[in-house]
């Protein structure tokens, strides 16, 4: 038990928790600076049901690595490129927020609106998806931080799927929206989310 108390965890928790609780407190200001307090809900915080359980398995996992394993956790050049992957993650994905702006938002429009623009500028240039690149990343990178082999594979795994679905509904209303714009754009821009066209 005394494992949960070294410093190796101490490092790796305190920079686990800093990077969840700076990615939802970050992700809901962005959503209120772009959107209006008045258009933001608790849901912008991006906290479902389904992301505690995978958190709450994240910490499980290391707990009982920590106690039974310790050596798994002193891996500091993996634990270190887990954190780089948090903070190019995070980075790529608020980037992404304050380059489209008022057009970033949490939920699928499925109506096209008077302010609706397609952004091709800036991160947009280089991903069609910056903010779920940015998330795939951060995600993963939080159980590399962490030295979670078992949760870094079901991470990548279940992001990926998720993005995987939501990319094509997505691209079903852009398409509407902008028609040859949208599909010029994505013929020439890559998703960002690896093996998802």
């Amino acid at each position: 038990m005394s494992e949960l108390f070294s410093d190796t965890s101490c490092r790796q928790l305190s920079q686990f928790i800093v990077a969840i609780i700076f990615f939802h407190v970050s992700e809901y200001i962005l959503a209120v600076c772009s959107q209006g307090r008045s258009n933001v809900t608790l849901k912008s915080l991006l906290i479902s049901k389904n992301y505690v359980v995978a958190m709450i398995c994240s910490l499980l996992e290391y707990w009982l690595e920590i106690t039974f394993f310790p050596g798994l956790k002193e891996y500091w050049w993996v634990s270190n490129s887990g954190l780089f992957m948090v903070v190019f993650g995070e980075t790529i994905r608020k980037v992404a927020m304050v380059t489209a702006g008022h057009a970033f938002t949490h939920l699928i429009k499925t109506r096209h609106e008077e302010q609706h623009r397609l952004i091709t500028h800036g991160i947009y240039g280089f991903l069609r998806h910056p903010g779920y690149c940015g998330f795939f990343i951060w995600s993963v990178g939080t159980q590399i931080m962490l030295l979670n082999p078992i949760c870094t594979l079901a991470f990548a795994v279940v992001v990926w799927k998720f993005f995987a679905g939501r990319i094509p509904y997505e691209e079903f209303f852009l398409r509407q929206f902008f028609d040859d714009e949208y599909e010029e754009y994505a013929q020439r821009v890559p998703s960002g989310v690896p093996f998802v066209k």
